[in-house]
């Protein structure tokens, strides 16, 4: 049975899904852009600021489920530059401990709201 997985601390949808599904011991969370998730805009400043976003808001998400993003299996981001991949990299070696997850990086060519940066994932729930 699946469920919905919805909190306050990550973005609100801004179409037709949700944050998350929780679907027997599997979390499929949506993808997150940079957006403040208290104004709903994209957060000011650099690119690091925007990665930073991003996974903050895939945690906050991941907590509502019931887990972190060390239970995370699988993570796709989504780039309009892959130059900032080396970046990415860096950023998300403060949110995750090995193993780590397996990843794949989209080079895009535009994102919602304009943003540089997506990413989505997938966990599985601690037993």
């Amino acid at each position: 049975m699946k469920q919905a997985i919805q909190t306050a601390a990550a973005p609100a949808a801004i179409g037709t899904y949700s944050q998350a599904v929780v679907n027997g011991g599997t979390v499929y969370v949506s993808g997150q852009i940079p957006l403040d998730p208290a104004t709903m805009q994209l957060v000011s400043g650099d690119m690091r600021a925007h990665v930073v976003r991003v996974f903050d808001n895939l945690a906050a998400v991941a907590g509502a489920a019931g887990a972190n993003l060390d239970d995370c299996v699988k993570l796709t981001v989504y780039l309009t530059d892959l130059a900032h991949f080396p970046l990415v990299n860096e950023v998300m070696a403060g949110y995750f401990h090995e193993p780590y997850p397996a990843r794949a990086a989209v080079g895009v060519a535009a994102l919602p709201r304009g943003a540089a940066v997506e990413m989505d994932a997938i966990l599985t729930l601690p037993r």
